[in-house]
């Protein structure tokens, strides 16, 4: 059984995308390619390693033995070119960073710009998911470096503080909710909102919330990024929930107001999640220290390596 680097990020990025169309493209393979190679892999198997179905594809058991073996040669591979990266100048190498919505979004595209600015040989893959996604696959293997609020369940997994993250609600000027100093999200339910399309993160953290409540989100439009949200409020199309960070960049324009959310969860902490920071690869410590001094919690330890 002869199955190649290739062979092996292809399948974890079919398994991951639940897609071996998405999976091929993620792998810089032609759709036609990437089905020869998925069929190879499982005539050398002998065994089904996909499940198909009318949604997409699922690992089969045996797929899911095969998923963790291409995790662990993938992250070794990585490893092993960040340590050599040390004494080959222009060997490029790849980190997997995991995070939440909030994170992805708000957060962290300057301190990311400003990393990849400082390390040309680094290329970096942006996988925004729940919190809760972001422990599972950093736990897994399948991200080297995680960002996730700390409501997750983080067990077994290195933190280190990141940032603190409060949700608002915004409104449009004028709206009957835009003079409030307070609210809890319960109540701000009997509005229409403006919600975020496809599966994003902080969509579905907000829908569980309002089950909770015992109410549902009604939302009248969907729009991609939190900049359109904020500006599909600031137009009068209805409400919605935001970091608060978001919601001032909009609110000293003049353009929208936001409120502060009463509830418990609107206060977050967002945390570094790693497996073993001794066990990343020198591209992901160094990501992660980048990351930590973003944060002012690099400390001069013994295991903080300078």
């Amino acid at each position: 059984m002869h199955f190649d680097l290739t062979d092996l990020r292809l399948f974890l990025h079919v398994a991951e995308a639940g897609s071996i169309t998405a999976g091929a493209q993620r792998s810089g393979l032609a759709l036609a390619s990437a089905s020869a190679r998925i069929r190879g892999m499982e005539e050398q198997a002998g065994v089904p390693l996909l499940e198909r179905g009318r949604r997409g594809v699922e690992p089969t058991p045996a797929g899911r033995a095969l998923l963790r073996h291409a995790r662990l040669v993938t992250a070794q591979v990585e490893r092993m070119r960040g340590e050599l990266g040390e004494y080959t100048r222009g060997l490029k190498g790849h980190v997997r960073l995991a995070a939440n919505t909030a994170a992805a979004a708000v957060h962290l595209p300057e301190i990311l710009a400003a990393f990849l600015s400082a390390n040309p040989n680094v290329d970096l893959e942006l996988d925004e998911r729940s919190s809760p996604e972001v422990a599972r696959v950093v736990a897994e293997e399948g991200a080297e470096i995680g960002i996730a609020a700390d409501h997750a369940d983080l067990s077994g997994l290195e933190v280190t503080p990141f940032r603190t993250d409060r949700l608002v609600l915004v409104a449009p000027r004028g709206h009957p909710l835009a003079g409030r100093v307070r609210i809890g999200f319960a109540e701000a339910l009997g509005s229409e909102f403006v919600g975020l399309s496809g599966d994003v993160a902080l969509g579905g953290h907000l829908d569980g919330h309002a089950a909770r409540a015992g109410g549902r989100i009604r939302t009248r439009v969907r729009v991609r990024g939190l900049d359109a949200v904020c500006r599909m409020v600031a137009l009068g199309a209805g409400i919605a929930v935001v970091p608060e960070v978001m919601a001032r960049r909009w609110g000293e324009a003049g353009a929208l107001a936001f409120v502060s959310l009463e509830d418990p969860w609107a206060e977050r902490r967002l945390v570094i999640v790693v497996r073993r920071f001794d066990l990343l690869s020198s591209h992901a410590r160094r990501l992660a220290k980048h990351l930590a001094v973003a944060a002012g919690e690099w400390r001069s330890e013994p295991g903080n390596p300078p």
